[in-house]
């Protein structure tokens, strides 16, 4: 009898790819990389690069997805939610894996430094290798992994910004900002939610290091806190106005409200919750804009 395993059918090799790509996290990073873009220039959008700056980071994100899916690939064994990924389940081997991830890295890092321009293909390269070679390694380290990984979380709109613009002025960072505040409700709530996977990894998330998750819950509403000033300053350096000052104000007591249940009960669900209220932000956050600027 033959343990070899049966070849999947290519829809299944297909999901398993796309898969390797982190789906979920690259929305996220696109959504920033367009907010970059639209506040970077807002005169009349040039879709031609828009779409080249999208697609350009929409591969270099996959790439460096499927890597960190390689470099974790004896980790993920561990847990239980990570098990059934691609490679510690048998669907695609760690080699074709790498070289899947180091194709769509190079091909985006192409697309950037051929049709964008220099300064969003250094961008983007730097946020590759930041998270490969700083964050990834640093998560078994210390628990701080998550507010240096925020940097790289955070440099898409960088890139989105330099896509239009070519040049980061002083409004750019404080869109660097925002999206450095907003990741860390956002990641230590999945911490939370997966606390007991993480220890099984070995992972140095703040909710594995403390019992009662009370440093945890004090540095969601701190950075939720923080959050609504710093995405304010647009009002101030008049980039944005009243339509944005109400919609961001809004959007960012929301956030933090979410926030206040595992206060008073660090449960899966509360963590849900504002994890829930953290992916609505962004797009919401950018549909505000959108709004304003065209008000």
């Amino acid at each position: 009898m033959s343990l070899k395993r049966k070849p999947l059918p290519a829809k299944n090799q297909f999901s398993a790819f796309v898969e390797l790509t982190k789906p979920r996290i690259t929305f996220l990073i696109l959504v920033s990389t367009a907010l970059g873009y639209y506040l970077g220039n807002q005169n009349e959008i040039d879709i031609t690069l828009f779409a080249l700056t999208m697609i350009g980071t929409f591969l270099l994100s996959g790439g460096a997805g499927t890597i960190n899916h390689f470099v974790e690939k004896d980790l993920d064994k561990l847990m239980d939610r990570t098990q059934a990924r691609p490679i510690p389940a048998g669907i695609i081997s760690s080699k074709n894996a790498l070289i899947f991830g180091l194709c769509l890295s190079i091909i985006g890092l192409i697309i950037l430094i051929t049709f964008v321009n220099q300064l969003t293909a250094a961008l983007g390269l730097i946020t590759v290798l930041l998270y490969i070679f700083v964050y990834t390694p640093l998560k078994k380290i210390t628990w701080l992994n998550t507010t240096i990984g925020a940097v790289p979380g955070a440099m898409p709109a960088l890139g989105g910004w330099a896509a239009s613009a070519n040049e980061l002025n002083p409004n750019a960072w404080i869109l660097f900002s925002i999206l450095f505040l907003w990741q860390h409700p956002h990641f230590y709530a999945i911490a939370l939610m997966c606390k007991e996977d993480y220890k099984k990894a070995g992972f140095q998330m703040l909710p594995v290091i403390e019992n009662e998750s009370n440093r945890t819950n004090r540095q969601i509403l701190w950075h939720a806190f923080l959050l609504i000033p710093v995405s304010l300053f647009f009002v101030v350096t008049g980039i944005l106005g009243e339509i944005y000052f109400w919609g961001a104000s809004a959007l960012g007591f929301g956030y933090l409200i979410s926030g206040i249940p595992l206060f008073k009960n660090t449960t899966v669900d509360n963590a849900k919750l504002l994890l829930k209220t953290s992916v609505i932000y962004l797009p919401a956050l950018l549909i505000v804009i959108f709004i304003d600027l065209n008000s």
